[in-house]
């Protein structure tokens, strides 16, 4: 009976700290992952920035212009066959245009669709900080990434998306996401990754290289940090 006992506690203690062991060790990847992309100090200083980019669609080279006032909006303008559309997202609406597919005005997002892409808004990074924002991160252990070793972390935010980010484990840089999400009681998923990162004067290291599932290159031509931004083209032309 003692030795069932001793068994059953051994058994308790293992798990026990195996459990404490997963938590550490997801924790001591995304302090690194911080580390390496320039330390929380750095990026906490970032208020706006304005990314200058172009997708290569079938060929054709598109430029983007992405400007962020952290957690107050985000406009992506982007420019096909002479023509500009553009992407607005602010804590509580956003808006759609695309002239190209025959939109005459910006099309309002639905409530849903602008609650789920608030994490946008959030340019210092959804892992600093991530307990307070509420978000949940999960050890799922090691995965290859086309050749590079990489461990995985899922993270569910409080609107229900699950994303799951492999790091490298050389770099801890990300190199991959993998995005959950469900809208309308549909679910769809996306997957991105990442390259070529680069420091910044400010510090902070930032990836150049963006590649979405089923979709061109985005390269990152210039990267403006805590530039002055009028917020008033966070609001559509209609």
């Amino acid at each position: 009976m003692t030795t069932m006992k001793t068994m059953i506690a051994a058994a308790g203690l293992l798990l026990l700290t195996s459990s404490v062991a997963t938590a550490q060790t997801a924790d001591d990847i995304i302090q690194k992952h911080l580390t390496a992309i320039g330390g929380v100090d750095n990026w906490k200083k970032i208020k706006t920035m304005r990314l200058t980019t172009s997708v290569n669609a079938g060929g054709t080279e598109m430029p983007i212009v992405i400007t962020y006032v952290h957690m107050k909006g985000m406009k992506s303008e982007f420019t096909m066959g002479g023509m500009t559309g553009y992407s607005i997202l602010t804590p509580t609406k956003g808006w759609n245009y695309s002239p190209f597919e025959g939109a005459a005005k910006p099309e309002a997002m639905t409530d849903a669709e602008v609650k789920e892409s608030q994490d946008e808004l959030d340019i210092q990074g959804e892992l600093i900080d991530y307990k307070k924002k509420g978000i949940k991160v999960t050890y799922l252990g090691k995965d290859d990434v086309e050749g590079t070793e990489c461990y995985k972390l899922k993270l569910t935010y409080t609107n229900g998306k699950e994303e799951t980010e492999y790091f490298d484990a050389a770099t801890y840089y990300v190199i991959k996401s993998v995005t959950k999400t469900k809208t309308n009681g549909k679910e769809s998923e996306t997957s991105c990754t990442f390259g070529n990162y680069k420091k910044l004067p400010e510090g902070i290291v930032f990836q150049m290289t963006i590649e979405n599932e089923g979709g061109g290159p985005m390269t990152v031509k210039s990267v403006e940090v805590n530039i002055p931004v009028d917020e008033s083209i966070f609001q559509p032309k209609l």
